[in-house]
């Protein structure tokens, strides 16, 4: 599931940075999504499977500290990255003959550092708190904790792109590159 998830969103930001049509705001944020989701789910899964391979299930105190700082970042960095795709979708929309001149590349890459910054600043605080109070040995929180760590970031491609004939486009022209080099 790692990798597919890895794989899945490597492929969308190759797909989106290699074709020129995909250089939209929409895509710009999908692909950063695409990062985000590679990043959260690389916090948590690779110590997991070190710690499944050698039967141990300890974690040193600066490690869980910095475990637990990306995966809050990246974690809401994909809930405010969902929200700006929400407001741009809302724009193209609701103001169609508007959405070349609000959605410029200035305004993208403003939301779009406005959501890392504020990831940071406003959730690092109240994230600790909550991490080191959670009761962790239930199944019943072990199954949840795989569910939002490992499916969510593993099902984004395909919930947001694949079903996109853009994107779909765009993966077969990188495929038969790719193909045709080897």
């Amino acid at each position: 599931m790692y990798l597919v998830t890895v794989l899945g969103n490597l492929l969308i930001i190759l797909a989106v940075s290699s074709d020129s049509h995909l250089h939209t705001p929409m895509y710009f944020f999908l692909s950063n999504l695409s990062f985000a989701d590679i990043c959260f789910i690389s916090t948590t899964i690779p110590k997991m499977l070190v710690n499944i391979q050698t039967q141990s299930k300890s974690i040193t105190y600066a490690g869980c500290i910095a475990q637990m700082y990306f995966f809050m970042v990246f974690g809401c960095m994909d809930t405010f990255l969902l929200t700006v795709m929400a407001y741009d979708r809302f724009v193209a929309i609701c103001h169609p003959l508007h959405y070349i001149v609000i959605m410029n590349p200035w305004l993208c890459g403003l939301l779009v550092l406005v959501s890392w910054f504020t990831v940071v600043s406003l959730f690092y605080g109240t994230g600790l708190g909550v991490y080191l109070s959670s009761d962790a040995s239930s199944w019943r929180g072990m199954i949840a904790s795989l569910m939002y760590t490992v499916v969510t970031p593993m099902l984004n491609p395909f919930i947001y792109s694949l079903r996109n004939r853009d994107i779909k486009r765009a993966l077969q022209k990188v495929l038969r590159i790719t193909l045709y080099v080897q």
